[in-house]
């Protein structure tokens, strides 16, 4: 959230007020879903007064690839 109001402070300097957004997970085999930090970084820059035009999901999901190893609930020992 801190990153993000720097980010709308910046962008007010150089005469930004309007975005368009870009949310990327880990993706490939890891996981999918934007973690936490996500939506609170997002709504940070609607509340400092950025206007936010498109959200758009980046994430690389693979069209084939090898399997994760060890299973659903991972490696136990």
């Amino acid at each position: 959230m801190m990153a993000a109001a720097d980010v709308v402070a910046r962008l007010k300097e150089v005469g930004i007020t309007a975005v368009h957004v870009k949310l990327r997970a880990t993706g490939g085999v890891k996981s999918r879903s934007p973690g936490p930090g996500a939506q609170s970084a997002l709504r940070a820059l609607a509340r400092n007064g950025l206007r936010i035009g498109r959200i758009e999901d980046v994430t690389p999901i693979p069209h084939d690839t090898t399997r994760k190893s060890h299973g659903r609930r991972g490696r136990r020992l």
